[in-house]
């Protein structure tokens, strides 16, 4: 009675359709012996180099080519060539689903012979925490079933699409929806870009304040600070006190109470403050940490914060191993799937780099450690301060990536900033015309887009 390896390998060579279907899928680890690895490598390259099965005398010439194979499996895979190939018809369906929870069955199979590996030591690239990684992987092997968008056919699906109102996490600051459309979409990386003391976390803090007074439920994680330090900052934002004045004597503990009661009245939202130590917690501790919450306290975040980005650990790899693009790109990459798996935005911060640092013009390049991160990202942008803007209370923020728009709409504005109550704001407009582009400050959210800039040029001749 045939396997369905061999069955496999049989509809491979003699069933175009079926080959269509499933070859993307399968790995030649899933074959268990050394010939039938051999002939579906040589399969599959016939296939993808021609966009056709190949003849079997053409596998035979391919096979008798390999220097590589001894003549034992070379004449192995010539008698299962010459006797064993399957032309049993199959029902197309059955066959494709058989053929699909094999490739689960073998894919779960290696995954525990790797994590076992790991665990043992035998695997110096990867750590244990890899493990879960993993059997997530394997545990969702599928072949996807969809053939793609029919331009002309889903014309009123994509027509859907475009006027679907996404569900977004706007901002308190009218710059940053205008960037963004309206806010965070769920399923995305937001990553601040700025030099040490500029305002990486009283940015999140404040943009966390914001969304905790919408009624949302937000989880800032910690590497970086103390609970009790970022709580004191979104307490100074929230109750518009000094952050002084919190650890001031005279201002009393009941002056305190009276304002949180007040505060806790005017919204709905919650907001859980996690500290891991620096350098210690991957995006497998902050799984934990929201399925326990979830448990525990019936708490499910409407945005998370993770303060920061470049002081997490990668659940893949160890960072004395691999170097700092490889690693910091994994974090960006494991941050990103948590967002996608847990259905929010994610917002983080990065470091410049020491030329980045007190330089009036950031850009990508002055991302510390990886060209990776900016990859990953959704929403990149760079916070930057000088003297001069320091005394004016303002910070410029300058895009350095966006999904969500045009990012040479508004590329460079200004934000109000208040160190003492951990706050920022929005500048009067004169703030923003001397560095907004006139292009920019044209911009009207009614106009299409291939219709702005029309008046501006309606002199020209083309």
């Amino acid at each position: 009675m045939p396997s369905i390896e061999t069955i496999a390998i049989s509809k491979l060579i003699t069933s175009e359709e079926y080959t269509r279907k499933v070859l993307p899928f399968i790995k030649e680890d899933y074959f268990e012996t050394l010939d039938m690895k051999t002939l579906f490598g040589e399969i599959n390259d016939y296939f993808t180099k021609y966009d056709q099965v190949p003849e079997i005398n053409a596998l035979k010439i391919e096979i008798d080519k390999r220097k590589d194979l001894s003549q034992e499996i070379v004449t192995e895979i010539e008698k299962f060539l010459d006797e064993s190939i399957d032309n049993q018809q199959y029902n197309d369906d059955w066959l494709v689903e058989t053929t699909e929870k094999w490739c689960k069955e073998r894919a779960i199979y290696l995954a525990l012979m790797d994590s076992i590996k790991i665990a043992d030591g035998q695997d110096k690239t990867r750590q244990k925490d890899a493990i879960p990684h993993i059997m997530s992987e394997a545990l969702g092997t599928c072949f996807d079933e969809t053939v793609g968008h029919d331009y002309i056919q889903d014309a009123d699906e994509r027509y859907d699409f475009y006027h679907k109102k996404e569900d977004k996490i706007p901002f308190d600051l009218e710059y940053f929806n205008k960037i963004t459309k309206g806010g965070l979409p769920s399923k995305t990386l937001n990553v601040a870009l700025a030099g040490t003391g500029v305002g990486k976390s009283l940015f999140m803090c404040h943009v966390a304040s914001s969304c905790l007074m919408q009624g949302r439920n937000v989880l800032y994680i910690t590497l970086e600070m103390a609970e009790e330090k970022i709580a004191e900052r979104i307490d100074s934002n929230l109750l518009d006190v000094p952050i002084k004045q919190l650890s001031d004597p005279l201002f009393s503990k009941q002056q305190f109470r009276n304002k949180v009661d007040v505060l806790n009245k005017k919204t709905q939202g919650r907001i859980i403050i996690k500290e891991y130590p620096t350098a210690s917690a991957h995006v497998n501790h902050f799984k934990s940490l929201l399925n326990e919450l979830s448990m525990k306290k019936g708490f499910q975040p409407d945005i998370v914060f993770i303060d920061y980005l470049n002081i997490c650990a990668s659940a893949r790899y160890k960072g004395t191993i691999v170097n700092s693009y490889t690693f910091v790109k994994a974090i960006a990459e494991e941050l990103r799937g948590l967002a996608v798996e847990y259905d929010v935005p994610v917002v983080s911060a990065t470091q410049t780099t020491r030329s980045g640092y007190g330089s009036t013009d950031i850009g990508l390049e002055d991302t510390s450690e990886s060209f990776g991160l900016p990859a990953t990202a959704d929403l990149m942008f760079a916070l930057i301060t000088s003297d001069e803007l320091e005394d004016l209370d303002q910070l410029v923020v300058k895009q350095l990536k966006n999904r969500y728009n045009d990012p040479t709409i508004f590329k460079r504005f200004v934000i109000g900033i208040d160190r003492s109550r951990m706050k920022l704001y929005d500048c009067e407009q004169e703030a923003q015309e001397e560095l907004i582009d006139s292009a920019e400050n044209d911009y009207d959210d009614s106009i299409p887009v291939a219709d702005r800039g029309r008046d501006r040029y309606s002199d020209f001749k083309i």
